[in-house]
């Protein structure tokens, strides 16, 4: 597996794979074509269908700019590699084609030829779930350690950034009012929800305090503001919630947050490696199920888990969530997006404090679980993996 720096990438939102994705292509392609100032490009699927939605063409063309940018929507072909295929090129004067490119979009800002992702440089040998639990039974390691014995020591420091980036997406959240921008009109509720959870007491208050903080988050991704991809842009509001959360509610300390994290990071890797965490190609299981499963194991760790408890924390997290579908109206990183984000985060809490009430021991283990994550994803209909062509996306907007 990879370094946990891939899933952690600190961005603008509204979207990983619509709009971090093309805006790195677009870059790559620019950077490739220097003497060109035309260009022209097709986006298939899944991007053309809610592309618009995701603010995809304004993340090419700021990638492009200065230059003469053609966008075309093709959202009725799907390309066979990948539901999020685009194909860039470079025109002459004369509209020639002096260079092309076809790439894919495969979530998580990540782009593959292939829409497959492409071995990697190998950090961790180990891939599954069991097998990172046996090493840390043989080890007496927590997953955190594990994850220290394969990074660099630069990990601490991005994690720090990352973390930083988080609480800075919070408090912007928190104070600002107004409507998103997009077709739906749709009013913040983060500050509203903050003020309401500071008059409340106990269980009520964190809870509330829990919805405020996903909002805050989401709503600054729904906006284009900079947050992290944890794992996806599209559900960048659960982990932030759940560790800002116990940071302000049960006194942690950054160290142990920080700690948190890589475990969270490590569970994001394992499905990302052995499923998806793309809407497009598994439906929003693999965004907010996966980012309600990271923060759970964060919580986990850091309330004193033991690595059995954590594996069961994720995989209960991610079993409340499969054949969830992907359908946002119209397309935007908002509805149900921005409110799943906050029931994630809930979710996330639930399945730590039931985990930890156990002995840690299930049935169906955290890697089973992900495979059937994937197989589910698998068999989704086209129409309820972000092409807003059925679902809530369709029904929603009916009156």
């Amino acid at each position: 597996m990879e370094s946990i720096k891939e899933i952690f990438k600190i961005g603008y939102g509204p979207s990983s794979s619509h709009t971090m994705g093309p805006h790195k292509a677009a870059t790559i392609f620019r950077s490739r074509n220097k003497e060109i100032q035309k260009f022209r490009i097709t986006l298939y699927g899944s991007l053309a269908a809610t592309g618009k939605g995701h603010m995809t063409d304004l993340a090419i063309q700021d990638a492009m700019a200065p230059c003469s940018t053609e966008i075309l929507w093709n959202p009725h072909e799907f390309l066979p590699a990948h539901p999020n295929g685009m194909k860039f090129e470079a025109l002459d004067k004369s509209d020639n084609v002096k260079n092309e490119w076809l790439t894919y979009s495969i979530g998580g800002g990540d782009i593959s030829d292939t829409g497959e992702r492409a071995p990697s440089a190998e950090i961790y040998k180990l891939n599954t779930m069991t097998d990172i639990l046996a090493w840390c039974r043989e080890n007496g390691r927590t997953m955190w350690e594990f994850i220290e014995m394969h990074e660099t020591p630069t990990i601490w420091d991005h994690l720090a950034d990352v973390w930083k980036v988080m609480q800075d997406a919070i408090e912007r959240g928190i104070e600002t009012e107004g409507v998103l921008p997009g077709r739906l009109n749709l009013p913040r509720k983060a500050s509203s929800f903050y003020t309401k959870a500071r008059s409340f007491k106990g269980t009520l208050s964190r809870r509330a305090f829990t919805f405020a903080f996903a909002l805050a988050v989401s709503e600054e991704n729904a906006a284009g503001g900079k947050i992290v991809t944890a794992p996806t842009c599209g559900s960048c509001g659960v982990i932030p919630a759940v560790l800002y959360l116990l940071k302000t509610q049960y006194d942690f300390n950054d160290k142990k947050i920080l700690r948190g994290l890589a475990t969270a990071g490590l569970v994001g890797n394992l499905i990302k490696t052995n499923a998806s965490i793309s809407g497009a190609e598994v439906g929003c299981q693999g965004e907010v199920g996966s980012a309600s499963s990271m923060a759970a194991a964060a919580a986990e760790q850091m309330f004193g888990g033991t690595p059995g408890q954590v594996e069961y924390a994720a995989s209960i997290a991610m079993e409340h969530f499969l054949g969830l579908t992907c359908d946002p109206l119209f397309g935007l990183v908002q509805v149900p997006c921005i409110e799943r984000n906050a029931f994630g985060a809930a979710r996330a809490l639930d399945a730590n404090m039931y985990a930890l009430l156990s002995d840690g021991h299930h049935l169906v283990s955290f890697d089973r679980v992900i495979q059937a994550m994937k197989q589910t994803g698998h068999d989704l209909p086209r129409i309820y993996k972000e092409t807003a062509e059925g679902g809530l996306a369709v029904l929603g907007i009916k009156g």
